[in-house]
């Protein structure tokens, strides 16, 4: 950002968990700032991970671009506050090319898929509450079986861990032509099927964890799983929500912390912590640093209305503009009136 000639103002401390010091920013050119207040008064363009928290809302200014998560469809009530500052809030995670992949989801997807797997098999422990269960078993003994739903960014990256522990893994999505790549580039003892109710019905029974790793952009994750489908699984088991940012695939699902990640519901174990990978920030942090920084540097070199006109990745990426819900799925999601972001360029 510096060597295309702007001024970076980092909050005092806020690398310290992924192990960058303050002196390590100012080496690289930026401003250490006192406090998340003294950067929102000064600068034109605000980046960071998570939605704004509630004491931030009061100071996003009119006009000020908000570059980072937002997962409104999630939240009208957040929604609602964006709306009212007339910030330009572009999220990451509606930036979108034109083969429909998310660049901006992928880094974290890759993180949370592993750690997916990870979370599961501890939980499956019994003395974190799970059925006892190794995920690969061991000579003479089945091995866990895995279900994910879901074959994405995150799914695949999942089926990749469980896979590689020696778990039975049944992987499930809509698309016939995402199965067939899956079929083609995952290990024999991956399963690729076409997901429907019928078919989760079908294989719940049989799973020791599930991985609920659904995204509609924009939207609210439908329910797969419900609860009366927990009745068919084996006491112990684990769901795994990573879906939880958006609103959760699982109907039992209610979101959780790193804190305080698990709770029990008819017996089987729900881990649906939001944002998974800020348990690994050194790798978080530079994961999407890598994908963030070329959209960032685009935005703040041109800004946000050329920068729009001239590349539709980040014309999809406006969700809230000047009071105005220009994300389709957002709108819809939380009831209020779309405006086409065309419209303002």
């Amino acid at each position: 950002m510096r060597q295309h000639g702007h001024q970076v103002l980092v909050e005092k401390n806020a690398g310290k968990a992924s192990g960058f010091t303050n002196a390590t920013y100012q080496k690289a050119g930026a401003e250490i700032a006192d406090s998340a207040g003294d950067i929102f008064k000064r600068a034109k363009m605000i980046m960071r991970v998570k939605e704004p928290q509630p004491f931030e809302l009061k100071l996003i200014r009119k006009g000020q671009i908000y570059f980072s998560y937002l997962h409104l469809a999630a939240s009208e009530d957040l929604t609602r506050a964006l709306i009212k500052s007339k910030a330009v809030c572009i999220a990451y995670e509606t930036i979108q090319k034109a083969d429909g992949t998310l660049p901006l989801l992928t880094p974290m997807s890759e993180v949370a898929g592993p750690m997916a797997i990870q979370q599961g098999a501890k939980y499956l422990e019994m003395a974190q509450g799970g059925h006892g269960v190794l995920l690969g078993g061991v000579p003479g003994v089945d091995p866990a079986t895995v279900v994910i739903i879901g074959g994405g960014a995150v799914g695949i990256n999942a089926a990749k861990m469980a896979s590689g522990l020696g778990a039975k893994v049944y992987i499930l999505d809509i698309d016939l032509d995402r199965l067939r790549y899956l079929s083609d580039v995952m290990p024999s003892q991956c399963v690729t099927l076409m997901s429907s109710p019928a078919a989760i019905r079908d294989v719940l029974p049989k799973a020791d964890l599930v991985v609920g790793a659904i995204l509609v952009p924009g939207s609210k994750t439908p329910t797969l799983v419900t609860r009366e489908m927990l009745g068919t699984m084996k006491k112990g088991s684990v769901l795994v929500d990573v879906s939880i940012d958006q609103g959760g695939c699982f109907e039992t699902s209610r979101e959780t912390t790193h804190a305080d990640p698990i709770y029990t519901v008819d017996g089987i174990v729900h881990y649906a912590v939001s944002n998974m990978p800020g348990a690994l920030p050194r790798t978080s942090t530079l994961a999407l640093n890598n994908a963030t920084l070329p959209y960032a540097v685009e935005i703040a070199s041109k800004g946000w209305k050329k920068a729009m006109q001239q590349n539709p990745e980040i014309k999809a990426g406006a969700n809230v503009v000047a009071g105005k819900v220009t994300y389709k799925g957002v709108a819809e999601t939380v009831g209020l009136k779309y405006e086409p972001i065309n419209k303002m360029l």
